[in-house]
């Protein structure tokens, strides 16, 4: 049966706030600051168990072996003598946004009838730049099975930072879907992160139907005020767009295409007048999970959507009028907030047959508990980033991973799907 599986990325052991992502404005304004491992992890497992709660099929990727010992030598350095910088590049713990892992296009959509996969390459940033080959492998593994497609990275000089540009419409999950892939044209005050061009590869590689793909611009004014990815200011799932007024470059192109390839499309649209970007970037208010639940459309958001006096008046306004999104749920995720990653940064929505998917990477409230335990006993539970070449955290922080991988039976994913 197919369904929407959201998979989120566990917290890694070296999660620290080192303000790497230029443009990223939560992730700059935090540099410096002491980060809570341990309980960023267990904040993110609360999540996954709340949409439990909420009836969905839930899935976990891993975090990333940190530091990058590969990475660093083929830099010609290692831990304990790397500079500062490639130093906190090597130890981001940033694969916790699954929803940069991958682009997904559901069977339903591809000409061979395979729910394909691409993995982002992120090279715009070099703390992401290294996380596909490790990315790549746990989706090999978790979709092994000749259901799935998996592709490797767009190649350069192309930027692709996977979900978080990509948005799916459909009349239901299987029924065909209306894709689209936002991208960002470079000349702001930030790197643009998307190209065009990685999008149109991937739609073409995941043998997509080009009359029923769409390539929508970014507003440029959204990117200058913060919006690093378009899901800062849009989501969507099902019927259902939810997006920020300035959200993008031709708003009434784009809505008029697709009330054209699906006529059934429900646009709620947030007015700047009610919401200013300013408001919409720093609450995450559309960094959320959009998902369908037994009670229609539910918007899972961070607390900090609820501390946001416009925004909350507005969710209130729209709940008030029989708007399509009937539900809303918020979720402590405010160390991964504080990185500038909410709700929806921190999972990938893939739609499958969970039978089709590898069971390690399936989760239930027992999994969730063995791994907040694994959590509890190995997770640093502060770090300071003047701190990350002390040898000591780096064994507590390759322990903590290892720990992990054991207990969910996953030690040998990386050796056996090895990129190619």
């Amino acid at each position: 049966m197919t369904v929407e599986i959201n998979f989120d990325g566990i917290v890694g052991p070296s999660h620290n706030y080192a303000g790497l992502s230029q443009g990223n404005l939560a992730a700059t304004a935090h540099a410096g600051q002491v980060s809570r491992p341990r309980a960023a992890a267990l904040q993110g497992l609360d999540k996954m168990r709340a949409n439990l709660a909420l009836g969905l099929t839930q899935g976990v990727l891993l975090p990333h072996r940190r530091p990058d010992r590969r990475w660093l030598a083929s830099l010609g350095t290692d831990p304990a003598s790397a500079p500062p910088l490639l130093r906190a590049q090597a130890m981001s713990a940033s694969a916790m946004w699954a929803a940069n892992a991958a682009t997904v296009s559901p069977a339903p959509d591809t000409a061979d009838g395979r729910c394909h996969l691409s993995v982002a390459n992120l090279m715009t940033m070099p703390h992401r730049s290294h996380e596909w080959p490790e990315t790549l492998a746990q989706l090999r593994t978790a979709f092994a099975d000749p259901a799935f497609a998996v592709h490797g990275p767009v190649p350069a000089p192309f930027g692709d930072e996977g979900a978080a540009n990509h948005m799916r419409l459909a009349a239901s999950h299987g029924a065909p879907g209306v894709e689209v892939f936002v991208y960002t044209l470079p000349g702001g005050p930030f790197p643009a992160r998307q190209h065009r061009e990685a999008g149109e590869a991937i739609a073409r590689r995941h043998g997509l139907d080009p009359a029923r793909t769409l390539f929508v611009q970014q507003s440029a004014e959204a990117v200058a005020a913060g919006a690093f990815h378009n899901d800062v200011v849009a989501v969507a799932n099902e019927r259902v767009l939810f997006a920020h007024e300035h959200a993008f470059a031709d708003r009434d192109g784009f809505y008029a295409n697709l009330r054209r390839l699906l006529p059934e499309v429900e646009i709620v649209e947030v007015p700047a007048a009610g919401v200013s970007l300013a408001d919409a970037i720093a609450s995450y208010l559309f960094n959320a999970q959009l998902v369908t639940t037994g009670d229609g459309p539910t918007l899972v958001l961070p607390e900090e959507a609820r501390a946001t006096p416009t925004v909350w008046d507005w969710l209130e306004r729209h709940r008030a009028g029989n708007g399509p999104i009937r539900r809303v749920e918020t979720v402590d995720v405010t160390q991964s907030m504080a990185n500038g990653g909410g709700p929806a940064c921190l999972r990938l929505r893939v739609v499958a047959d969970p039978a089709r998917v590898d069971p390690r990477f399936l989760v239930d409230a027992a999994k969730l508990d063995a791994i907040a335990a694994v959590v509890r006993r190995w997770w640093p539970e502060a770090i300071h980033p003047d701190a990350l070449g002390d040898p000591a955290l780096v064994r507590d922080i390759e322990a903590a991973h290892a720990q992990l991988l054991s207990a969910l039976d996953l030690s040998g994913y990386f050796t056996v799907n090895q990129p190619r």
